[in-house]
């Protein structure tokens, strides 16, 4: 257990809390469905991430480096995934930066440069110390999420009749659609589709596979050519090292469920919170406003809790998502910059909009948009390798999991369509 509990701070990053807020200032309960129906295929997606890192013992990105063998192809490819890299960057970045000037009024750029160290201190200890603790840090930021996050509805419950009648499927105006679009970008994180198998490799699997990564000539280190066994990087007390590779995607399951229930759940009062406290309230399209709505409606102890919170997520969120970046970049390019080099690099996008002065969480909504137009990229890759059974062998998908993830990856992909259509149409 742990790997699913770090990528799935991905989905509970400050652009979610700015989509989910907006969302239900603006229109109540009725995009509560958005919220479950992406909570409930992000479970399938995390998953998928997760054994094909297992099984193969290569991240999404080095798979697909790997198998487009055309240079300008993979560049291509490595561009829109690092866009959307940046995209999360811009979001984390600015998230902690509105927190730390809410609690303790530090200038956004100051807050941002602070983000950023925060986050190149937590890449150094995963890349030093290995991924356990780099996992216990992120899992206790994590539940100072949960806590900053819910605490609000625990004070105010939200009406459960309106809350399930968000559960149907509905949109009200192409503002609406837009909202709706970008909720799926918060929920459903281009970048925790690359890093989740990222984060599984470096937990269970030390073995390297041929060139090509192919599964009929990979075979587990220690394991006598069996495709049985995958190795585990730590010997389990009263175990051997290795563990039955169904064993491991068991256990996988487990984690990938419990992380998606606690990120689904915190997602989900974001948004009930917004719709039972601060629909009519001015101000509260901006996380700025919803913190001192918070205030006046709840009192300040549920406002600062939600800064801290916030203040969490932009710190945990950023991380993972550099650590997403350079696997990206890795992967893909087949190259390794200088962790703080391109922490550097990441960073500059971020602070130029605090530099100038652009609204905060209108640049939060934004970048959640350009991040679910990035999700086709990551989930059709990741259904079809996934399928492969000359990759994934016994392992690979039943036809009713690849019949899953087509739909999911169908339903995403028409929602990005009717914006775009809606927006350029002028409806």
């Amino acid at each position: 257990m742990g790997p699913a509990f770090v990528a799935g701070v991905a989905y509970l990053d400050p652009g979610n809390v700015a989509s989910n807020m907006t969302a239900g200032a603006q229109y109540g309960y009725l995009l509560v469905w958005v919220v479950v129906l992406g909570n409930l295929m992000a479970w399938l997606i995390q998953y998928l991430s997760a054994k094909l890192g297992i099984v193969t013992g290569r991240s999404l990105p080095d798979v697909l480096g790997r198998r487009i063998r055309h240079r300008w192809s993979r560049r291509a490819y490595w561009a829109q995934a690092e866009l959307v890299a940046m995209a999360t960057d811009l979001a984390e970045v600015i998230g902690g930066a509105v927190a730390l000037n809410l609690l303790f009024g530090i200038p956004l750029v100051w807050g941002g440069l602070i983000t950023g160290a925060v986050s190149i201190v937590l890449l150094i200890l995963q890349s030093r110390r290995g991924p356990r603790p780099f996992e216990f840090v992120i899992v206790g930021l994590l539940a100072i999420i949960a806590v900053g996050f819910t605490a609000g509805v625990v004070v105010a419950p939200p009406d459960i009749t309106s809350a399930l009648s968000g559960l149907e499927p509905r949109f009200a105006d192409t503002n609406s659609v837009l909202l709706a679009t970008s909720t799926l970008g918060a929920t459903i994180m281009p970048h925790a589709i690359y890093a989740h198998s990222s984060l599984s490799r470096d937990r269970f699997v030390s073995q390297r596979r041929d060139q090509d990564g192919g599964f009929s000539t990979w075979t587990a280190r220690g394991a006598a050519g069996s495709r049985r066994e995958i190795e585990h990087t730590e010997p389990l007390p009263g175990t051997s090292t290795s563990i039955p590779a169904n064993v491991l995607l068991r256990a996988t399951r487990w984690d990938v469920s419990a992380a998606m229930v606690i990120a689904g759940a915190v997602n989900l009062c974001i948004m009930l919170l917004a719709a039972a406290t601060l629909p009519g309230v001015a101000g509260t399209d901006s996380l700025e406003g919803a913190h001192a709505a918070l205030g006046v409606a709840l009192g300040p102890m549920i406002a600062t809790l939600f800064a801290v919170g916030l203040l969490a997520s932009g710190l945990a969120s950023t991380a993972v998502g550099a650590y997403a970046g350079a696997e990206i970049m890795s992967g893909l390019l087949h190259i390794r910059v200088p962790l703080v080099l391109r922490r550097i690099v990441t960073l500059a996008p971020a602070i130029a909009i605090l530099w100038l002065g652009f609204d905060p969480t209108q640049s939060l909504v934004l970048s959640q948009v350009v991040l679910s137009f990035g999700i086709p990229f990551a989930l059709i890759p990741l259904v079809a390798l996934t399928a492969n059974s000359a990759l994934l062998g016994p392992w690979r998908n039943h036809w009713l999991t690849t019949a899953a993830g087509i739909v999911a990856s169908v339903l995403l992909i028409a929602l990005n369509g009717v914006l775009l259509w809606l927006v350029f149409a002028g409806v």
